[in-house]
Order: structure tokens, then C-alpha cells, then sequence
């Protein structure tokens, strides 16, 4: 066994050693796979068409019929989750919603966005909107919720080691560059129609800046302060939840503002399978070529986004400041 690794590892340090080997070696692997597909283009007289979207639906139906009851206890959870927060907030006075929003305004992001948030609450107000704006804001905060749940964890450990960091950033590019429209399958499928797999397709859009930025953050905490804290004798625990996630917090921060954002704009995406709300007034309105009806909801939309983003930009930046 000794005698049989021994010329592997005098091969792998001659190849680390100069790189030009290595180019060479991903050359002839690279020139072997042309020449086998080569082959098998030639052999079959034309070329090679991979069975891709069999061997997935052959795995999305395994998946169906193997994981039913766990799809089945996450729809339950969502929607028990989802469903309460909608009641609640369609259970509010608007006066008591907007007054709200306001103080949270104020108190972040000054009296300027608590003055723009109340006469942007009350003109949805004045277009009728206001049901489907709090809709839209249940789904928006259930998945922001579930998203960070997920995604701040995933990326403290990326952070922490670099063999998940490996793994985690090829499945977050391929989350980023899918079409928003695919993400809706999947859901579909799994969950039925409704806000369930509306709120699904919203969290697996909307959780990966929550993951980049997260690792990102913590990652750019300086490493002179890192050993001074292992100096001290600071347990991991310790030098995570009170050095390297405090000085990450304006990243992390950054990560909760993209999160809300892209999960806006998939909740209007996700009207496509009845997730409702805001979005159900666009989809409505560009089958009937109601160019009024669409604008308005458009509006309504393009303010709910403005104080969502004006109000954690806010919060991120005196996060920074503290730190200063």
C-alpha cells in the first residue's frame, strides 16, 4: 500500500510543483472526452443526445412518491406559518399598519422615510390595493424569514471552512443564473398551486445573497483580530457570535436588503401558480391588456419596494457606523 502511494505522491508533487504539467494533464483528459464523444457521434452517425430531462423528471417523480410526507410537512408549516401572519395583518386597522411602519421608519431611517412610508401606505390605500399589499408583504416577510433561517447559517459555515465554501458556490451560481420562471416547476409539483409554492420558489430565489454575503463578511474580518481574540483564549463560539459576526453585521446586513428585494420580485413572479397579492393585480391586468389596472398595481409595488429598501439600506449603514 506504502510502495503504491509513494510514486502517486512524487507524481502530485511534481505536477503542484510546475504548472505547466498540470496544463498539460487537463489537455489530454480534455482531448480523451472529445475523442470518446468524437466516437460516439461517428459510431451513431450524427450526435450524442443527452437524456437529461428524463433522467430528471425520473427523479422528480422518485422524489414525489419517496419524500410525500416530508413535502407534506413542509407545506403544512409554511402555510400554518404563512396563513397567520397574512390574518393578522389583514386583522389590523390600516391606520395601526401605517402608523407602524412609520415608527420603524423613523426610528431606522429618519423622519424623511417615515413621512414618504405614510403617504405611500395611504395612497395603496387610496387604490383599493391595500388587501392584496398586505398579501404581498405576509409572503415577503415568511420568505425573508425562511430564507435567512437558511441562508446566514450556510454561510457562516462556507465562511468557516472552505471545503463547504467549495461546494456551496457552484449550487449558489447555478440558483443566481436560473431563470426565475424554472424555480416555479419544481414548486408546483411538490406543492400544488397557492401561496405554499409561491413562498417555496421565493425562498430558493431569494436566499443565495443572504448566503454570499454573510460568508463574505466574515471572511473580510481582519485576521489580526481573529488571533487576538484565539490570544485571550476565546472559544470558536466565542470569537464567532462576538468578533467576526458583529464586525460582518453591515455585510450580513447588505445580504437581508438583496433578500427582500429579490423576494419582492419573485412574489409577483409567483402570482403565475396563485400565490396572490400584488402580483396576481399584474398577471390579472396583462391578460386583459388593462394597462390602468396594471399601472396602479405596479405602483403600488415599485413604493412597497422603496421603503423596504430605503428602510434596510438604513439599518445596514448604522450598523457600519456603530463599528466605527
Amino acid at each position: 500500500m506504502a510502495a503504491t502511494s509513494k510514486p502517486v505522491n512524487e507524481l502530485t508533487q511534481q505536477i503542484q510543483g510546475r504548472p505547466w504539467l498540470r496544463w498539460m494533464l487537463w489537455l489530454g483528459v480534455t482531448a480523451v472526452l472529445l475523442l470518446v464523444a468524437w466516437g460516439l457521434n461517428d459510431f451513431r452517425g450524427g450526435y450524442y443526445e443527452l437524456p437529461v430531462a428524463d433522467v430528471v423528471n425520473v427523479g422528480m417523480d422518485w422524489l414525489l412518491i419517496t419524500l410525500d410526507p416530508f413535502f407534506d410537512a413542509i407545506k403544512a408549516a409554511m402555510a400554518f406559518l404563512l396563513n397567520n401572519l397574512e390574518d393578522f395583518m389583514l386583522w389590523l386597522p390600516w391606520w395601526v399598519t401605517i402608523i407602524f411602519i412609520a415608527l420603524i421608519a423613523w426610528r431606522v431611517a429618519g423622519s424623511r422615510i417615515a413621512i414618504f412610508s405614510i403617504v405611500a401606505m395611504y395612497f395603496i390605500l387610496s387604490l383599493g390595493l391595500w388587501e392584496l399589499c398586505m398579501e404581498t408583504l405576509a409572503l415577503i416577510a415568511t420568505a425573508v424569514l425562511v430564507s435567512l433561517v437558511i441562508g446566514i447559517p450556510i454561510g457562516i459555515l462556507a465562511a468557516r471552512s472552505d471545503r463547504v465554501d467549495n461546494i456551496v458556490r457552484p449550487v449558489l451560481d447555478a440558483m443566481q443564473t436560473m431563470p426565475a420562471f424554472v424555480y416555479l416547476i419544481p414548486a408546483l409539483m411538490f406543492f400544488g398551486i397557492g401561496t405554499v409554492p409561491g413562498v417555496i420558489a421565493t425562498v430558493i430565489f431569494a436566499v443565495p445573497p443572504a448566503v454570499r454575503l454573510t460568508n463574505l463578511g466574515i471572511r473580510q474580518v481582519p485576521k489580526d483580530l481573529v488571533e487576538a481574540a484565539h490570544t485571550f483564549g476565546s472559544t470558536e463560539r466565542q470569537l464567532l457570535f462576538k468578533v467576526q459576526l458583529p464586525l460582518a453585521l453591515p455585510s450580513i446586513m447588505a445580504g437581508v436588503n438583496q433578500t427582500i428585494m429579490l423576494s419582492l420580485s419573485m412574489v409577483v413572479l409567483a402570482a403565475l401558480i396563485a400565490a396572490g397579492g400584488l402580483g396576481r393585480e399584474v398577471i390579472m391586468a396583462l391578460g386583459q391588456v388593462d394597462i390602468g389596472r396594471g399601472f396602479a398595481a405596479g405602483v403600488a409595488i415599485v413604493l412597497v419596494a422603496m421603503i423596504l429598501d430605503r428602510v434596510t439600506q438604513s439599518l445596514g449603514r448604522r450598523s457600519g457606523a456603530k463599528l466605527k
